[in-house]
């Protein structure tokens, strides 16, 4: 029900009981008033008449009371009626010229007239004469009155409520306005404000829908961008997926070329140098040339076999990962022999090549950044794998972090972050009590680039 209507049904009541008060108070005070006059008109008019027609009856002449009854006419709200011997009807009052020829309806009548007793006189003669009240015209009254005011309640009921009703009309009018605003930011129009509104309520209220209207596109507006950033970050990283691809395609394609193209001409080189050497052991100077040839195509040969672990090692392919991180890290203990190191491994038989070569990443980044940075004396490699999750765990015992290994720069922890962070996983890096940093990350197994 609308707000309108439910006040104008509240003060219709409230106005209908109003006039039928008015007229219950209009209708008792009627039937009060008519009592009473009536009580006390027949107390005067029987002690009067009684007195009066005793007295003219001691001579028993009828025709005397007759004479006096048609001199008296009528007394008050009285009907006097005589009858002879014979009960025929010599004489009755003559009606009340007050408001002749109407009635009240007889209703009315017989809710207001008290009840009243009938007097009567008998005659010496063997007539009578009937004293009878009647309040016919005082009851007219009444009922002309309870009409005028029915008439007078209808009329102000009638125009209280149109006037209520305009009245109302104006002051909820912004509320039709206020309602439409909200339709229209239901609908999605963010856009949309309301006017200044007539009434300190509907203008605070006018106020606030413009602040919440406001908030919300503001936010609308954050939410699309957020939705549009984090569009372009996914975008990113599954490009950053494919490049990472690519780079590990490119990498293994350049570890074998390195190693079955490169190395054997290295080989090829030194085995030349060396025959060459030998040949002209007569000639020292070209024997001095191919033995410098055939040592630095050595050294060339080492560096090659340096180089290719760390852009793909091949042993991942043929040994698998267990076998590459325990070559790779007697690799490493061979170089530095004053750092000890330690490998752990629970390793299933499959793990994924994208899960394979991250945990390989891992202990290499963790590896090379301690013996380069840290200047330990012991390195320990953890690699677990349960039901769901790979767990890499690199500790060393060195001098810790240092305060700048966070800011930008980092480029090889901050790739790997990116790499678990395109597997699921995690990658964080800690002080390691004493002293020392601790490197640990986590991959659910299920996670392939």
């Amino acid at each position: 029900m609308k707000l309108r209507t439910h006040v104008n049904l509240i003060v219709a009541s409230l106005s209908a009981a109003l006039v039928g008060l008015a007229a219950w108070l209009q209708f008792d005070g009627t039937r009060r008033s008519v009592g009473e006059e009536i009580a006390g008109a027949n107390i005067v008019a029987t002690q009067l008449l009684a007195r009066m027609i005793v007295g003219l009856d001691q001579g028993g002449d009828d025709a005397v009371i007759l004479a006096f009854l048609q001199q008296l006419g009528r007394v008050r709200a009285h009907e006097i009626t005589m009858r002879d011997a014979n009960r025929e009807e010599v004489y009755r009052s003559p009606p009340s010229p007050y408001k002749a020829g109407r009635e009240a309806p007889a209703w009315f009548a017989s809710l207001i007239l008290p009840t009243t007793p009938v007097h009567v006189f008998p005659l010496s003669g063997g007539g009578e004469v009937r004293v009878e009240a009647n309040a016919s015209r005082a009851i007219l009254d009444g009922w002309d009155n309870l009409i005028e005011l029915m008439i007078f309640g209808g009329i102000a009921f009638t125009v209280l409520n149109a006037a209520v009703f305009w009245l109302v009309g104006r002051a909820v009018a912004p509320w039709s306005v206020i309602v439409d605003g909200l339709t229209r930011i239901e609908q999605g129009d963010l856009e949309h404000r309301l006017p200044a509104l007539r009434g300190h309520e509907a203008n605070v209220i006018g106020a606030t829908f413009n602040r919440m209207a406001a908030s919300l596109q503001d936010k609308q507006l954050s939410d699309r961008k957020a939705i549009e950033a984090e569009q372009r970050l996914q975008q990113r990283r599954e490009l950053d997926q494919i490049i990472e691809q690519r780079l590990d395609e490119e990498r293994r394609l350049i570890a074998r070329e390195l190693h079955d193209e490169f190395a054997q001409s290295v080989t090829a080189i030194r085995s030349f140098a060396v025959v060459i050497a030998n040949q002209h052991e007569a000639d020292s100077r070209t024997a001095e040339v191919a033995r410098l040839i055939s040592t630095e195509a050595a050294r060339l040969y080492d560096a090659m076999h340096g180089l290719i672990p760390r852009l793909a090692p091949l042993t991942l392919d043929t040994l698998g990962l267990a076998e590459t991180l325990e070559d790779f890290i007697k690799q490493w203990q061979v170089r530095n022999p004053s750092i000890q190191f330690s490998l752990r491994h629970e390793l299933p038989a499959q793990l994924g090549d994208s899960i394979t070569i991250a945990i390989y990443r891992v202990v290499q980044e963790a590896v090379i950044n301690a013996v380069r940075h840290a200047r330990p004396t012991t390195v320990d490699v953890e690699v677990v794998c349960s039901d769901s999750t790979a767990r890499v765990r690199v500790t060393d015992n060195g001098i810790g972090l240092p305060d700048e290994w966070s800011q930008p720069g980092h480029f090889g922890l901050r790739g790997l972050q990116e790499r678990m962070v395109m597997l699921g996983g995690k990658l964080t890096l800690t002080e390691h009590a004493p002293h020392g940093v601790e490197l640990t990350a986590e991959i659910p197994l299920g996670a392939q680039l």
